[in-house]
């Protein structure tokens, strides 16, 4: 896997998981997405994305996602 699938998974994962936490717990969770959301889309803009350089220290390698 590399950097690019991870932070797709990751994203999709951490939506997800706080959409089913709104719905089982507190609709404060949709918080999570909100942020989850932005961050993709700073990321988009300015091409920085703090848990790609989290993952490249960690070893994984840089590619394309598709």
């Amino acid at each position: 896997m590399n950097i690019d699938k991870a932070i797709l998974s990751f994203a999709g994962t951490m939506v997800l998981l706080s959409l089913a936490l709104a719905q089982l717990h507190s609709p404060n969770w949709l918080w999570l997405t909100a942020f989850v959301g932005l961050n993709l889309l700073q990321a988009g803009i300015t091409g920085f994305c703090p848990p790609a350089t989290l993952l490249k220290k960690l070893g994984l390698r840089p590619g394309t996602a598709f």
